[in-house]
């Protein structure tokens, strides 16, 4: 039994407290929201974010960083990417000794460019954190919460860590394979979002399968492209942590990003749909990023470009889909080792 910080009280934050309460660990679930946490201590619930779902008792919820961490081995962060730094910078400052730091976000920093785990190697310093890992995959917070069968990756730059994660997850419900690709994991978990914006997109001008299937499977092929030019091994994005989850965000309306990515296409606007969701949609600053380290790296990520100008220079979806269309004819097969 180990005692676990859950940063970050959203729905992924709530569902995988389930899953460590289930393995018999302690978890102490932090959030900013005094009446959501409230919520948790007096009524084991989270509407807002699981509604009809009864959280363990074991269970705990803190308002209070500091409170949060006391006596915890692992810290768990599940907080938005542009919130990270904020939060990790509080963590240092609080922290007293060296514990195992995993992340279940997934996005990248616009500008600066980082993955979530360098993040957390710049910001909280080395005598404090024993490992990082990244814990990502195909995996709805709604499905997770209700303990329906889901495989997820563990992945660190040291097997151990990976291994440890896996033990303290692992489950009859919550299958965890391990993978050394640390930067390959991330940026599929990351860039998948993406796809998943421009799928929601087809959906909301009223295109079918093809239109998806075509979305998916190019899009897959791009984040292949950038993930390699990264040192990421290209298996990595065959797998559940990019093909997996790439189909699970593409296919659902659990997915806030196809949502997201639905109302654009519908017409509405980015703040008009930002504003709707009334939580992050992390394919918006990964869009950003992902545009950013493209044109960095010489990669060419013609998805990522239509979107990022759809996002951002008021491109209207249907333009950017002409465009997509209509460029210059290629083979399918493509070198991947850039």
């Amino acid at each position: 039994m180990a005692n676990i910080a859950v940063l970050g009280a959203g729905s992924w934050g709530s569902a995988l407290s389930i899953v460590l309460s289930d393995n018999n660990h302690q978890v102490r679930l932090w959030g900013r929201d005094k009446k959501q946490i409230q919520e948790i201590n007096e009524k084991h619930t989270n509407e807002k974010y699981l509604p009809g779902i009864t959280l363990p008792k074991n269970v705990i919820g803190f308002t209070n960083l500091q409170e949060s961490l006391a006596e915890v081995e692992t810290i768990l962060l599940v907080v938005p990417t542009k919130a990270m730094r904020e939060v990790l910078n509080d963590i240092g400052r609080h922290l007293k000794k060296e514990v195992t730091f995993v992340h279940a976000s997934k996005g990248i920093e616009p500008d600066s460019l980082k993955r979530i785990s360098e993040m957390i190697e710049e910001e909280i310093p080395e005598s404090l954190r024993k490992s990082v890992v990244v814990l990502s995959g195909p995996s709805h917070a709604e499905e997770v919460s209700l303990r329906q069968p889901t495989t997820v990756t563990s992945s660190s730059l040291q097997i151990e860590a990976a291994e440890y994660v896996q033990d303290l997850f692992m489950n009859m419900h919550f299958r965890v394979y391990t993978n050394p690709d640390l930067i390959g994991v991330e940026l599929g978990g990351a860039l998948k979002n993406i796809i998943a914006l421009g799928a929601g997109l087809t959906n909301g001008l009223g295109f079918g399968d093809n239109a998806k299937a075509a979305l998916m499977t190019r899009g897959l092929a791009e984040i292949a492209r950038l993930g390699i030019k990264l040192g990421a091994n290209p298996l990595t994005f065959a797998g559940l942590s990019g093909l997996g989850d790439l189909i699970v965000t593409c296919t659902s309306v659990h997915s806030r990003n196809w949502r997201a990515g639905n109302l654009l296409g519908q017409g509405k606007s980015l703040e008009e749909v930002l504003t709707s969701m009334g939580m992050a949609v992390e394919g918006v600053r990964t869009t950003k990023a992902a545009y950013q380290l493209a044109s960095r790296e010489g990669v060419e990520m013609p998805i990522t470009t239509v979107l990022y100008d759809v996002l951002f220079n008021n491109k209207q979806p249907q333009v950017a889909l002409d465009e997509l269309m209509g460029r210059v004819k290629t083979h399918e097969v493509e070198n991947l080792s850039l």
